[in-house]
């Protein structure tokens, strides 16, 4: 009886190790699986909005000053490099028309979530060389991507190949929207209060000069080579195809981000998100009551944005 005994007691004793093991190795890989989860990504991802990340003497983030060619003429970019090691992946960050809201403060806080942030000034805009027009927008944005593409480019800042988000706010939007149709290679687009320039080109085109002065008073000083009527003579002219909606084809089956605010963006905004959705893409649509340029929401579009890219992790 008591050989028995002692027998029960080892076979109990190496059930109940076996047991521990497997909870134990059941329990790391739960907690594995929650680590890498896209809801733990975003929230410790969040916390880049308002955390500074722990700092590495080695690899400091940092800021580098630079130019970026496009045909022929030089645009003034600011690089924000992400601390670490790398590679890390890369926002081009673009601003609107003419860029008095640059987002800096979501550059630094996308930086601090482990992208780089590439931001620049079109030709002929804030000092870049060059003349200023919504074509050349469009052809310096895709200037930016080259760029970003480029082998030495890579291996001088430690890029991560392959992995580029193109955001944009407002006129930004409207660039980050053409992009995304066209380029497929884009890891993802965010459009931020994008602006409709199709749809609103020939609207404006009906206003008389001193409204459209009035409307774009803050052209002088900032843009060279352009006035309130070109801009809208150009916009007017692609009523067909510079609208979002023309985008969607392009953008379907893509990761897209579209914030939109209480303005007279909201509806296009709104129903290109919609048109996205019935066409396959994996869209994240935010709506914020707050004006144009987020003025009193600065905190949500951050934490909009970096929750958004966080899904967009591998």
């Amino acid at each position: 009886m008591r050989t028995w005994n002692n027998a029960s007691v080892s076979i109990f004793g190496q059930l109940k190790r076996g047991m521990i093991v497997r909870y134990f190795a059941f329990a790391m890989l739960l907690f594995a699986w929650a680590a890498a989860s896209p809801l733990a990504h975003a929230e410790a991802s969040s916390n880049a909005v308002i955390s500074d990340p722990p700092k590495d003497s080695v690899h400091p983030a940092r800021l580098e000053p630079l130019q970026i060619m496009s045909h022929g003429a030089a645009m003034n970019a600011v690089f924000y490099m992400a601390a670490g090691p790398g590679p890390h992946p890369t926002v081009l960050l673009l601003h609107g028309l003419p860029g008095n809201e640059q987002n800096l403060d979501l550059a630094q806080a996308i930086r601090r979530a482990g992208w780089n942030t590439l931001t620049l000034h079109f030709r002929g805009n804030w000092g870049s060389a060059g003349r200023y027009s919504l074509a050349h927008c469009i052809e310096d944005s895709r200037a930016a991507v080259e760029f970003l593409r480029d082998p030495k480019v890579i291996q001088q800042y430690g890029l991560e190949p392959g992995r580029i988000v193109v955001m944009g706010h407002s006129l930004g939007g409207f660039l980050a929207a053409k992009l995304g149709a066209e380029d497929p290679m884009l890891s993802g687009i965010g459009l931020i209060a994008a602006w409709d320039v199709g749809r609103d080109g020939p609207i404006m085109a009906k206003l008389s000069k001193a409204k459209l002065d009035a409307a774009f008073s803050d052209l002088p000083g900032r843009v060279v080579g352009a006035t309130a009527q070109s801009l809208v003579a150009e916009a007017a002219a692609h009523a067909k195809d510079w609208t979002l909606d023309t985008f969607a084809p392009g953008l379907a089956q893509r990761k897209v981000l579209i914030v939109t605010v209480h303005d007279d963006g909201r509806e296009s905004g709104q129903k290109l998100a919609t048109n996205l959705k019935g066409r396959g893409a994996v869209v994240t649509a935010v709506d914020i009551d707050t004006d144009h340029p987020f003025s009193d929401s600065r905190i949500a579009l951050e934490t909009a944005a970096i929750r958004w890219l966080a899904t967009l992790n591998p």
